[in-house]
């Protein structure tokens, strides 16, 4: 529908739910949020949560292919239309450690993709190869080093010319002077995939690392004493990723991690090149990664990457953790819109915006999406 009147029995905004509120589109945008009672005879009518398109700053690949060697922005343009299918408006596919040829390649192919406006492309996420061996996860340790002079350059003249750069690095991988230089940038500097203490990861958030990727999994842990990577991304004020498939970290983890931070949450899918797709398992720089009981696994059952859609971990935390509806679909729209600097195109639905929109059912489950006005069928996984 380009144009015409869409009643929900609720509608989040990016904020707060509305109950009985009709969205007014006219010409792919968002007019006006208007009363049910105050919408016309002809308007249609769905029962249950019209919500932003949700936004996914970390997605491995999609629609069976992956990021990495021989990405190109059609490829980049190909895994972001699988995720708007899957319900979320805009994505940074993500490229995990790989060789400075790759990252460089890949890189461009993100800055041809942003000049073509693909739709759904917000921006590239480079996770590794920064990063501490002592907590690679399904990174290849062969490929794992620290940042050097050409890396910082790269990186920067990459953040100056994309949407948004995530770039998730270990403070012991990189300098304070070069985590100050890539923040100033532009780039989101993330810590990941980090055995940090406490006290570097603090030195590297004041340097200008403002984001903690996937919290809990490959980072130190929070002990008495020793607070870890983990303590400070709960104990700081900086954006925090979360894997919530009920496997990467425990409901009742998730529960009193969400209590301790009262904002700054935001949701991932961290999927790999199997979401949308029905295929059992890929080939990651050599080793196989299958599906294995909602999850992705490597032969050795370490957790690469998630078997996971946005909206599946907006039900895992009503259902499981116990968070209220809000706070859930804020944290998979609002809320990682503002960590790139893309709060006034995505995440909201307000007077002007592009009516992007994806429909919820009554459990929370995707059954439509509508993508500048116009409607679209969503897979189930």
């Amino acid at each position: 529908m380009t144009q015409g009147v869409l009643v929900g029995r609720a509608v989040f905004d990016g904020a707060r739910l509305w109950p009985e509120t009709g969205v007014v589109i006219r010409d792919g945008r968002i007019e006006a949020l208007i009363p049910a009672a105050s919408a016309p005879a002809g308007a249609q009518r769905h029962e249950g949560v019209i919500t932003p398109g949700f936004v996914d700053l970390q997605v491995n690949g999609g629609g069976g292919l992956a990021v990495g060697a021989g990405t190109d922005a059609a490829a980049l343009a190909r895994i972001c239309a699988t995720h708007r299918s899957l319900g979320s408006a805009g994505c940074l596919p993500t490229l995990i450690t790989d060789t400075p040829e790759v990252t460089a390649s890949v890189l461009a192919a993100g800055v041809e993709a942003a000049r073509r406006g693909f739709p759904g492309f917000m921006g590239l996420h480079i996770e590794g190869p920064h990063l501490d061996p002592r907590r690679q996860g399904a990174h290849d340790p062969a490929l794992i080093r620290p940042m050097g002079p050409e890396d910082l350059d790269r990186l920067c003249v990459a953040a100056r010319a994309l949407p948004a750069l995530m770039v998730t690095l270990a403070p012991e991988a990189a300098q304070p002077e070069q985590i100050a230089a890539l923040s100033q940038a532009g780039a989101v500097v993330s810590l990941g995939h980090s055995d940090c203490s406490y006290e570097q990861a603090i030195a590297a958030m004041r340097a200008g690392a403002r984001c903690v990727t996937h919290l809990f999994n490959a980072m130190s842990q929070i002990g008495h004493r020793t607070p870890g990577l983990a303590g400070a991304a709960l104990a700081s004020d900086c954006a925090v990723g979360l894997i919530a498939d009920g496997f990467h970290v425990h409901p009742a983890t998730m529960r009193l991690s969400l209590a301790a931070r009262g904002q700054g949450v935001f949701l991932v899918s961290d999927c790999m090149a199997l979401a949308g797709t029905d295929q059992q398992e890929i080939q990651l720089h050599g080793r196989r990664i299958r599906r294995e009981g909602g999850r992705l696994v490597l032969p050795d059952g370490t957790l690469a990457g998630a078997d996971l859609t946005l909206p599946r971990a907006v039900q895992v935390l009503v259902e499981q953790v116990g968070i209220p509806v809000e706070r859930a679909l804020a944290m998979a729209s609002s809320v990682p819109a503002a960590v790139v600097g893309a709060a006034g195109e995505y995440g909201a639905i307000a007077p002007g915006r592009r009516a992007d929109l994806l429909l919820l059912g009554a459990d929370l489950g995707p059954v439509g999406a509508i993508w500048e006005g116009v409607a679209h069928p969503l897979r189930s996984a």
